[in-house]
């Protein structure tokens, strides 16, 4: 279960005066000011993650909540949840009788169980309630405590959300949801600026931002409303997900239900999942590790010219051009292939591409570690693009679409190439042509077919499904060059 917003908690030292299992609120309000304290902050804690702001849009509560008939949930399995431990290290029982303290909990009587005394209801203007703040550096193990505390300066808060990329880093900015709409017009136009270790923060309201993203991929139409769309909901709603279920009932198939996009990788098929900025990504522990498709090269100095490599082998391996790896500077790259290569495959390689960038190169084996992390960065490529904009997919298979469904057809040779198909490039150029092909990027419906599914680029200057353009990008700490010789700077 991802780890969501909570109340600030303090660090629970042992004592030797530790509650005994009977102690009861009562009798620590009489006693023991301190563990009274600490009571009330697990109490907290765990209405966090039963209150409207969290319950309907974390999957896993969702799930435990729905799974009883009357919405009982597990103590011990609450207790177990990362920012629990602490206080579950003081028994079930001690944790027990601190939801006791709670305004809308209870504990059933066995004691081993909690729920909602009211049912959730759907929070109104949690995206107008919202704000955007960048700028709160590396993560560490205290920071969520630290963000929330920071934000309740300003005024009640429902939840506080790092943002994280497709490899679940911290990408340093937050989604703060406030309580009450005053208290964003009250963080933003403060008279000392918000600050975190002496740094002005970037700010703006959740609206700005998503306005911001817009502008910045050049979207219009059906796409940026589908882009308004994707910021504003949550990935996982309850409320959404009911009334999804209340349609399939009356017999009425929702878009969202067929559009369910899965990546051909490896020989596997993985599926891709939407991230709050509308990028597909895919959850690590589903890519699978299949070794042997990677072969490492040494001393091409400093540069690559991507038909050193990919001309002289693509016919070997089926026509398919492999994946390369590399940053500009350096003097080693990866190239991936499709399949596990054989002694005579390795060796096929080896005796044909001796010289890259006119210096001899030696080609070797990756450690294991380096082939796992490259097909991580392979398969989130692939699937980064998946729902680029799909809001305007549709347009893109009128009468000037590109091509016929995101087959090879006319056009789409050379680099930038004629565009999509027939027309699309004599209109509107080879801008249009681009635009596309990346509309057709991935998640292309097959005749017949209700899922759709996304084709690993092949490392080609036309990547994608069945080889049109658009190649993702592997983000590195230095400018990476792509498939297609671009360069392309990291993103935060």
């Amino acid at each position: 279960m991802a780890e969501v917003l909570s109340a600030p908690i303090a660090a629970v030292e042992p004592t030797n005066a530790a509650p005994t299992s009977t102690t009861t609120p009562e009798d620590v309000a009489m006693s023991d000011a301190d563990t009274l304290e600490k009571m009330k902050k697990a109490a907290q804690q765990v209405e966090f993650y039963f209150a409207d702001a969290n319950l309907p849009y974390d999957k896993f509560m969702w799930t435990l909540y729905s799974k009883d008939p009357e919405h009982w949930i597990p103590l011990a399995t609450v207790g177990s949840f990362k920012r629990m431990r602490e206080h579950s290290a003081n028994g079930m029982e001690w944790l027990a009788n601190a939801i006791r303290l709670s305004t809308f909990l209870e504990v059933d009587e066995t004691r081993t169980k909690i729920r909602r005394t009211t049912e959730p209801q759907e929070p109104k203007g949690q995206f107008e309630r919202s704000v955007y703040a960048k700028g709160f550096g590396e993560e560490d193990p205290t920071l969520q405590g630290r963000l929330e505390e920071f934000f309740r300066k300003y005024g009640a808060v429902s939840a506080v959300r790092m943002r994280r990329d497709e490899h679940k880093k911290f990408k340093g900015s937050v989604f703060t949801e406030f309580t009450e709409f005053d208290t964003v017009k009250k963080f933003l136009e403060a008279d000392l600026k918000p600050t975190w270790n002496s740094t002005e923060l970037l700010i703006m309201t959740k609206e700005d931002y998503c306005e911001m993203k817009i502008k910045e991929k050049g979207l219009t139409g059906k796409s940026a409303n589908h882009r308004r769309e994707l910021l504003s909901s949550k990935k996982f709603d309850a409320f959404r997900e009911m009334a999804k279920a209340k349609d399939g009932v009356k017999g009425v198939a929702t878009e969202e239900q067929k559009k369910d996009v899965f990546l051909e990788f490896l020989g596997h098929k993985i599926l891709i999942k939407q991230d709050e900025d509308g990028n597909g990504t895919i959850d690590e522990e589903d890519i699978p590790f299949v070794k042997g498709v990677t072969l490492k090269f040494d001393g091409c100095g400093g540069d690559v010219t991507w038909s050193e490599i990919k001309d002289p082998i693509k016919e070997r391996f089926d026509g398919k051009a492999p994946y390369i790896k590399y940053a500009r500077g350096e003097n080693s790259g990866l190239v991936g292939f499709y399949k596990p290569l054989s002694e005579v495959d390795i060796e096929f390689v080896k005796t044909t591409i001796k010289i890259i960038n006119k210096n001899e190169v030696t080609w070797t084996l990756p450690t294991e570690e380096e082939e796992k992390q490259f097909e991580i960065e392979r398969a989130q490529a692939a699937a980064k693009n998946a729902f680029s904009h799909s809001g305007s997919r549709d347009s893109g298979r009128g009468k000037s679409g590109g091509g016929r469904g995101g087959g090879r057809g006319r056009g789409g040779r050379g680099r930038g190439g004629r565009g999509g198909g027939r027309g699309a490039g004599r209109s509107n150029g080879k801008d249009r042509n681009a635009e596309k092909a990346k509309e057709k990027l991935a998640g292309e419906e097959n005749t017949g077919e209700k899922r759709k599914r996304a084709v690993e680029p092949d490392g080609g200057p036309h990547t994608g499904v069945r080889g049109q353009a658009a190649p993702p990008t592997l983000q590195t700490a230095k400018k990476a060059k792509t498939n297609d010789g671009a360069a392309a700077a990291p993103t935060s």
